[in-house]
């Protein structure tokens, strides 16, 4: 123990320290509609972030101790940047009653569940006007902090935080597991489990995107362990948490081939369904599928390329066309993907990795609504490429907070296309220029 400490320099203690104030700023002092200090306390924790992980490549124990030690410093807290929150205890609190969830609205039923009235205040209207959204094996991880706290708000935050702690803990054994099948350093992990975005998005705002990268981890590991049975169960669970994976499954037939393609989708799609099992009614599809609906074509926040479509819309039509966007999206990012699938050799599992973290950056790239904990999943596969802008994306998505300055909702478009800019550009550099620096190096010096 004493020669662990001996180890490290005097700048990781202190670039640790003032990480540890700025987390406790962030956590226990802020508002949301501070976003000055928000962005100040932000690019602090960044900045130390990066000098954490070069001082320190070859200390993973340390590494990974902070990256714990700064989860826990959230433990507590309350968060204050995201009130999804509230709906998740809404859920399980229904859930532990024996209501289906799926069913019932929080602005008509506010007496349903204890705190009742607390939770649909906290959720806000716009939160608490439609069905939920969010898939079984999501519910079931609802349901836990419910079990132990049914009528305490402040004890089930706890326990969602531990879960999803657990969940990082497990995606960094799998993570580091895959990394080394690709015979990449160890120590890029951090870039994901060290980011100070994944702390504050993921643990402090109680974003239940890192669950579902866990399993999605851990199937891909399987899955390059050649065990795809187990792979498409784990992948069906990472489905059941977040939708977001059933995007992926075309990009997988290469890399299984024809028959094991069918048996894995069909694991997967049999699993998913067995899942809504226990919320199964005439009413689950309609509701569900509503809220999915209302997600593609009623809301907007910190998007990129949608933006400009919907300006040329409203030269052409005089109208927002977000109806008719929210329509075509899917179709666009559909054929990308097959495309990606066709065209790219993602039987390699460096290729498929990639071509996962392209497949969800064009979905991310058209959508209409980006919240900043979507970022978590291109920034995960980020950690197995090449590719560096999902970790410029992870800094620059907190300019989206500057839409909650004010009790009027409103975002400061000039932020956002800054934003989008630097990601952009750091792409456009990476697909083009970086390749083209490789290429000409690989025939010049072929004989290597």
């Amino acid at each position: 123990m004493i020669s662990f400490f001996n180890n490290i320099s005097k700048k990781t203690y202190v670039v640790g320290a003032l990480s540890f104030l700025f987390y406790f700023g962030i956590s226990y002092g802020i508002e949301r509609t501070e976003f000055y200090k928000l962005l100040f306390l932000y690019a602090g924790l960044f900045i130390a972030f990066l000098l954490l992980i070069q001082e320190n490549k070859n200390n993973s124990k340390l590494l990974f101790s902070l990256s714990i030690a700064f989860r826990l410093l959230l433990l507590f807290a309350i968060p204050n940047l995201s009130d999804d929150f509230y709906r998740f205890i809404w859920d399980g609190r229904l859930s532990w009653q024996g209501l289906n969830p799926y069913l019932y609205l929080p602005e008509n039923n506010p007496e349903l569940v204890a705190e009742g009235a607390t939770l649909y205040q906290g959720m806000g209207k716009m939160n608490g006007s439609h069905f939920t959204c969010y898939p079984p094996i999501n519910q079931f991880a609802f349901l836990i902090p419910a079990i132990l706290f049914a009528k305490n708000l402040f004890g089930s935050t706890v326990v969602m935080r531990l879960i999803l702690i657990l969940a990082d803990i497990r995606t960094y054994i799998y993570g580091k597991k895959i990394l080394a099948y690709l015979k990449i350093p160890s120590y890029k992990i951090f870039f994901y489990i060290l980011n100070p975005f994944v702390v504050l998005e993921l643990t402090g705002n109680l974003h239940f995107e890192g669950v579902m990268i866990f399993f999605l981890a851990m199937s891909l590991y399987l899955l390059f362990a050649k065990k795809e049975l187990y792979a498409a169960v784990l992948f069906a669970v990472s489905v059941s948490v977040k939708l977001i994976p059933l995007l992926f499954l075309p990009l997988l037939i290469k890399r299984l081939g024809l028959k094991k393609s069918v048996l894995y989708f069909s694991v997967v799609l049999l699993l998913n369904a067995l899942f809504f099992l226990p919320f199964l009614s005439y009413e689950l599809y309609a509701n569900f599928m509503k809220s999915i609906d209302l997600y593609f074509q009623n809301f907007e926040f910190n998007a990129s390329i949608y933006y400009l479509v919907r300006e040329v819309g409203f030269w052409v039509k005089g109208y927002n066309i977000i109806h008719i966007v929210g329509k075509v999206t899917p179709i666009v990012v559909f054929c990308s993907v097959m495309l990606i699938a066709a065209l790219r050799k993602n039987a390699n599992p460096k290729v498929l990795i990639s071509s996962m973290l392209f497949a969800i950056s064009i979905y991310y790239s058209l959508a209409s609504i980006v919240h900043p904990w979507y970022i978590a999943i291109p920034l995960f596969f980020s950690v197995f490429t090449r590719y560096k802008f999902p970790l410029v994306w992870s800094f620059f998505t907190i300019l989206s907070y500057a839409a909650y300055q004010n009790d009027i909702y409103r975002e400061n478009l000039y932020l956002v296309a800054i934003e989008y800019m630097v990601v952009y550009s750091v792409l456009v550099f990476e697909l083009l220029v970086l390749e083209k620096t490789k290429k000409q190096f690989l025939k010049r010096y072929s004989f290597f």
